[in-house]
């Protein structure tokens, strides 16, 4: 956990702001939170409302996004953040926050953009924040749940980024700067369709966008959209990397996933499919 960051950190029991001394964290309450010998803090305000990622879970995104398969999607979400950020004025910057940011992957590629700015990544699973504060020398990782309170004082962020994670409209909005940028990214329902079928995984629904769009509408304004569309290249050893990373682990029967990837072509081309999307606070 740097010291920059925890300017824009709050209690998550009183909202109080927060000091760092002797390997923890106080707010003027007597509230502490002891930062791990990993470096992150872990603000849970109470139990998760979901199940975290566990360690295998995020062992398999870690080695899966190391090799590079969702590079296209990084690429297009550092571009959009270069195109639509607020520009400097001076003073405090605001903070880069990344809302459900798991190891860290996308929110480093991104904070090179933002050379004076720090970087917050929040996700409800200790094993995923171990990782991200490992990802970029200024990402500090915070245990949180994106459904309750977040742990950041109104308008402490310029830019929050929300990939493939869980989001809470209202309080995207509340830690957001007027001037700032919300960066969403979401699947298509063709992302991995080879896959779906021939594995029984999860499907994305065709009204996805749509459904994001109305829940978002009532606190911000959409200003910029595209699409970023690809083909990975994958063997049989990096299949159950990429369904062992997100929700779909949850629901596959190991031996069961090891026959069916068995009968795929190898190497097996999947679509990549994801929609960028940028939002301004509404006014």
């Amino acid at each position: 956990m740097r010291k920059e960051a925890v300017r824009y950190l709050r209690c998550p029991h009183c909202s109080d702001a927060m000091t760092m001394t002797d390997g923890a964290l106080r707010c003027s309450r007597g509230h502490s939170f002891d930062v791990a010998k990993q470096g992150y803090v872990n603000l849970l305000r109470g139990a998760a409302k979901f199940s975290a990622d566990t360690a295998a879970m995020v062992a398999a995104r870690a080695d899966f996004l190391a090799a590079g398969h969702y590079a296209p999607i990084a690429g297009a979400l550092v571009a959009l953040a270069r195109g639509t950020a607020p520009e400097a004025t001076g003073g405090d910057p605001g903070c880069v926050v990344d809302i459900g940011g798991g190891t860290g992957y996308h929110l480093a590629r991104v904070m090179p953009e933002f050379p004076d700015s720090e970087g917050i990544l929040l996700d409800i699973s200790k094993f995923a924040a171990r990782r991200a504060t490992r990802a970029h020398p200024r990402i500090s990782a915070v245990v949180a749940d994106a459904w309750d309170g977040l742990p950041l004082a109104d308008g402490a962020a310029s830019v929050v980024l929300n990939a493939f994670a869980p989001r809470n409209p209202p309080e995207l909005r509340r830690i957001l700067r007027p001037s700032g940028v919300l960066l969403v990214v979401t699947p298509r329902p063709d992302h991995l369709r080879e896959l779906v079928g021939a594995l029984g995984l999860l499907r994305v629904g065709e009204q996805k966008e749509e459904r994001l769009a109305d829940r978002l509408s009532a606190h911000f304004t959409e200003v910029a959209r595209e699409r970023s569309r690809s083909t990975m290249t994958l063997d049989h050893k990096e299949v159950p990397r990429l369904v062992g990373m997100g929700p779909n682990a949850w629901h596959q029967d190991g031996g069961r996933l090891e026959e069916r990837i068995a009968r795929l072509p190898e190497p097996c081309g999947v679509t990549l499919s994801v929609t960028l999307t940028a939002y301004r606070p509404s006014v």
